[in-house]
């Protein structure tokens, strides 16, 4: 299964962060951007191979109303957060692995201990 597209899955992504053990990876990106352009195949299969995980592509021109107040300094920019951390915001280059790195590291125990950003802001518009 490809990476959500806030585009057109917001419900979709909004359910799915409802479940509480579900980790987040977002792709913060815009569609100018040749870095992002080349990186989404890449995301794609990461969401295909770790399909317990939601990843989330967006592109935060379309949606700078939602994210403003996520500052993205340059792209692409990933962030990961569980539904009471984030654990990981920065640009990463568009390499599969260093994200499959990432999501390595959260599993031994590496940790940021800051509130989610993009989690509430994703499932706002649930009733």
């Amino acid at each position: 299964m490809p990476a959500f597209n806030l585009d057109t899955e917001a419900h979709a992504i909004a359910a799915r962060l409802t479940q509480p053990d579900i980790l987040l990876v977002a792709c913060l990106c815009a569609q100018w951007c040749d870095a992002c352009r080349a990186y989404q195949t890449l995301f794609n299969s990461l969401a295909d191979t770790h399909q317990s995980i939601c990843f989330v592509w967006i592109d935060i021109e379309t949606h700078a109303d939602q994210l403003d107040e996520i500052e993205v300094e340059d792209f692409p920019t990933i962030l990961i957060e569980n539904a009471y951390n984030t654990c990981f915001f920065g640009t990463v280059l568009p390499y599969a692995a260093v994200v499959e790195r990432l999501l390595a590291s959260l599993t031994s125990g590496n940790k940021v201990t800051t509130a989610p950003k993009l989690r509430p802001l994703l499932t706002a518009h649930l009733p």
